[in-house]
């Protein structure tokens, strides 16, 4: 069965597709959704050579959650316990959104023996919220009405959401593809939304991005507006040693599926310039 036990007994589903002979891809998905958010980018790296395992966030899909735990470094922790169990060598990590945080917070809790190279996607890092040292984050206001829209109707936030302001403008997604991506929002259970946006926003990388000793590259839109790329792609440009920023004008947060093509090319060619 394609599940790993963790620790303190809880089971993680993931796909693994393409066969053991090939560099395997872990990907990470974002906050509110699963596995499913990175389908229609797995063709490609399929076909690109690759060894594709996509697992759902303890809580999230059709991975269990043996107690609400959802700290990030609990969550770092979930994602080596995937690297143990199926013995990955070599690994490319993707992280997109609150999974970049989980995949850094993975190299710098457990070491990168296991991982070549690491993809950050419009990541939720170095930090999200407003404090001193981040005058531009999310302000304490906008926190507060978005914890009360995941408690009371998240609905009612997605009826707002306008697909232009999360795609972007450069290039136009279906109404059902559109669909697909609340649904994953709106099925995921409460308790378990509220505890990974509490972690989500909560996030401050900014003292261990330095400590990532991998090749990195960072991936993200210029029209991102959930994670903005000044106050998140451009600063872990700056925080990672060996790290390089790929813009794609008008893309959105939602830009592993508006601009699939050049995204996945963008990572196929970094994957392909890290040595074996």
């Amino acid at each position: 069965m394609p599940f790993i036990e963790t620790k303190d007994r809880t089971s993680i589903h993931f796909t693994d597709w393409g066969g053991a002979d090939r560099r395997p891809i872990v990907f990470a998905h974002a906050w509110g959704v699963h596995k499913g958010m990175w389908d229609y980018l797995l063709p490609d790296f399929l076909d690109a050579g690759y060894r594709c395992i996509a697992y759902d966030r303890r809580g999230h899909g059709r991975s269990d959650i043996a107690e609400l735990r959802c700290d990030l470094d609990t969550l770092a922790d979930d994602l080596a316990a995937l690297l143990d169990a199926l013995d990955l060598r070599d690994v490319l990590l993707v992280g997109h959104s609150l999974g970049g945080a989980e995949a850094a917070r993975c190299l710098t809790r457990h070491g990168s023996a296991r991982v070549a190279g690491l993809v950050l996607s419009a990541p939720s890092a170095p930090m999200l919220a407003q404090a001193p040292g981040n005058p531009d984050g999310i302000p304490p206001e906008a926190v507060v009405a978005m914890r009360q829209f995941i408690r009371t109707d998240i609905g009612a936030m997605l009826d707002s959401w306008r697909a232009e302001d999360f795609f972007g403008t450069a290039r136009p997604i279906s109404a059902a593809l559109a669909d697909s991506v609340r649904r994953q929002m709106v099925d995921t259970p409460v308790p378990v939304m509220l505890a990974a946006f509490e972690t989500n926003v909560g996030v401050d990388l900014t003292a261990e991005l330095p400590d990532i000793a991998v090749p990195t590259l960072i991936i993200q839109g210029d029209a991102d507006i959930n994670n903005p790329l000044e106050l998140t792609g451009r600063r872990c440009e700056e925080l990672i040693p060996n790290a390089s920023l790929t813009v794609l004008p008008g893309a959105g947060h939602g830009l592993y599926l508006s601009e699939a093509g050049a995204y996945a090319d963008a990572i196929t060619s970094f994957a392909a310039s890290l040595s074996r």
